[in-house]
């Protein structure tokens, strides 16, 4: 998937290897002075939250309702029960 970083001319395009890229609408946004609280509802009832830096939200402009993209590369993913 290929995806415009933020902040860049839109001639330029950044690529991922990243292979778990979420669709989803901003929820909330909480701004912290240091981090920002970032909740995307990638379906009805189901959300991921994300902490991002407060200058990362500033750079990506992140508003409630716009679209944006979970992008989930983890060593390790563990499930309890």
């Amino acid at each position: 998937m290929r995806r415009q970083a933020a902040g860049e001319n839109e001639s330029k395009i950044m690529k991922l290897s990243a292979r778990n890229i979420l669709k989803g609408k901003v929820k909330r946004i909480k701004r912290g002075p240091i981090s920002s609280l970032v909740v995307l509802q990638i379906a009805p009832g189901v959300e991921i939250v994300s902490t991002i830096t407060a200058e990362s939200s500033a750079a990506l402009k992140l508003k409630k309702g716009q679209t944006a993209y979970a992008v989930i590369k983890a060593s390790s993913v563990m499930v309890g029960v």
